[in-house]
């Protein structure tokens, strides 16, 4: 093969790969100015949900699913609990308070997190450690609701 043959067919190659590359380019940006109207609508319907089954909630909170020919919605809600914000704080506090069960390498949060207790202290909710102690570095997590939905 000619050098002169061997850079025209590396010119092709380089025209086909550009022009490809545009047409992908094209696609993809249709691709997302499509798929915002869809995601703001599906958004929308499952603000809608949500809101209607939380409404239901209320007046029986054991109607954590609702079915529905189209599908069904399901709540699910998490208690509220020690959540770790600082761990070289929570560290500190456990070394000082002696609470060498809780200690490795770093500090065991899993098992620490059991013996933790939420409690009110001056109106404000705070978490307190087996021996009463308000421990620093840990706050409320607050009670949450999540729904999800599926659809047959």
């Amino acid at each position: 093969m000619s050098n002169k043959v061997f850079r025209e067919e590396k010119g092709k190659e380089k025209e086909i790969k550009d022009v490809a590359q545009a047409q992908r380019s094209k696609i993809d940006y249709w691709e997302s100015k499509e798929m915002v109207t869809i995601n703001n609508s599906l958004e929308f319907f499952q603000n809608l949900i949500a809101e209607y089954h939380s409404t239901v909630l209320a007046e029986n909170p054991k109607a954590k699913t609702i079915k529905t020919p189209y599908g069904n919605t399901k709540a699910k809600t998490t208690k509220e609990q020690p959540e770790k914000v600082d761990e070289d704080v929570i560290l500190q506090h456990v070394i000082e308070s002696g609470m060498d069960d809780y200690l490795k390498t770093s500090l065991k949060w899993g098992d620490f997190k059991k013996e933790l207790k939420i409690a009110e202290v001056s109106g404000e909710r705070v978490i307190v450690d087996g021996n009463g102690q308000i421990v620093p570095g840990v706050k409320v997590k607050p009670e949450t609701t999540t729904f999800s939905m599926e659809v047959l």
